[in-house]
């Protein structure tokens, strides 16, 4: 009799990330449904595989290996093969449990973790509504108001949208819907899940699936204000440093050219990306202010730097930029603080390529 060779869930990863990178559809999708076939749960396909061959993407990108094209490409395809993977008979199951929704933060783009999320708990027996990214608040909240859920799993990857979560979840929390969040906005720790009021957070779909399954979220307590989460909004730094962040970036720009002389040989395409970077900057200054945590700055600025150099980039570059925009923010203590601390990490920290390990 001959013997069936079952691939490893890291071997499946090497060759659906062979089959995303040459933007090969069919035989992604003929991997992910194959392991089924030969008996491997569908769980362990969507986050051992799946989820494993789409955060190297992430990687991939970050360190100038593929392009945003690539990145896009294969991220679609890993939704197909998620899409695929829920219509096979070896993940269908009957809702045992309750209802959940699953929902992106308003502005938040990358759903892929929140569709995850949503296919690992009906794989586990819930009821789950989807609502996929970008979810504006009010409408989220008449969907819970319709429907009823046990709780809301809210998901967010970029660390700018974390004002617009925190309106989010106290909505819900006011709506008498718990809240749980993930997703790399939330912090390393989920540090800022539990800074903006969640009843839970997760590092992981697993995880989440896991702690949903064991135990209810406790109903909110009514009454609940933001600002009650967050006394040093009251400077008013936050709200001021968001609203003039088009005119910074504009009077920052315009000062580059003298701080920095090689702008001026800039072409129009290059400028338009310094000004996404300067926009980018001024929104994690903003969040960090918002926080009241520096070290969100300063790892966006890491970050930001290590990629800057995977391009070609002096990291030095942004030195100039943080100067500027020092001075025209003067006359705010905290985010003036965070600037200059912002510039020490950078000048004292070595840059390593992003997605691999300081």
């Amino acid at each position: 009799m001959n013997s069936v060779t079952v691939c490893t869930p890291q071997q499946l990863v090497t060759e659906l990330w062979d089959a995303v990178l040459t933007l090969d559809e069919p035989s992604a999708l003929a991997i992910v449904l194959g392991a089924l076939d030969d008996g491997m749960e569908a769980e362990s396909v969507l986050l051992d595989v799946i989820a494993a061959v789409q955060g190297r993407v992430g990687e991939e990108w970050a360190a100038n290996r593929i392009t945003v094209a690539q990145e896009h490409a294969a991220t679609a395809i890993n939704e197909r093969a998620v899409a695929a993977l829920a219509r096979h008979p070896g993940a269908r199951t009957s809702p045992a449990r309750g209802r959940i929704t699953v929902a992106c933060v308003d502005g938040e783009w990358h759903a892929l973790p929140a569709r995850l999320l949503a296919e690992v708990l009906r794989l586990r027996g819930w009821h789950v509504d989807y609502l996929g990214a970008q979810v504006p608040t009010p409408h989220l909240i008449a969907h819970l108001h319709r429907t009823g859920p046990q709780a809301v799993a809210l998901s967010s990857s970029i660390p700018t949208r974390l004002p617009a979560a925190h309106a989010t979840i106290t909505a819900c929390q006011a709506a008498g819907i718990p809240v749980m969040v993930g997703g790399a906005a939330f912090g390393p720790v989920g540090q800022y899940a539990r800074l903006l009021g969640a009843d839970a957070w997760a590092p992981d779909a697993r995880t989440a699936a896991d702690d949903l399954t064991r135990r209810p979220l406790p109903r909110p307590q009514p009454g609940h204000q933001p600002i009650d989460d967050l006394p040093h909004l009251s400077d008013q730094e936050y709200t001021l440093v968001a609203r003039t962040r088009l005119a910074l970036v504009r009077t920052v720009l315009t000062g580059l050219e003298d701080a920095y002389p090689a702008m001026r040989g800039y072409t129009e395409s290059q400028r338009e990306r310094t000004a996404e970077d300067l926009s980018h900057i001024v929104e994690f200054l903003a969040t960090a202010l918002y926080t009241g945590d520096a070290e969100l700055f300063s790892r966006f600025l890491l970050w930001t730097a290590a990629v800057l150099s995977a391009r070609g980039v002096p990291a030095h570059s942004l030195l100039p930029a943080l100067d500027l925009l020092g001075r025209e923010l003067k006359d705010f203590p905290r985010a003036a603080e965070m600037l200059r601390a912002g510039a020490a990490r950078l000048t004292s920290t070595p840059l390593t390529a992003p997605g691999t390990a300081s």
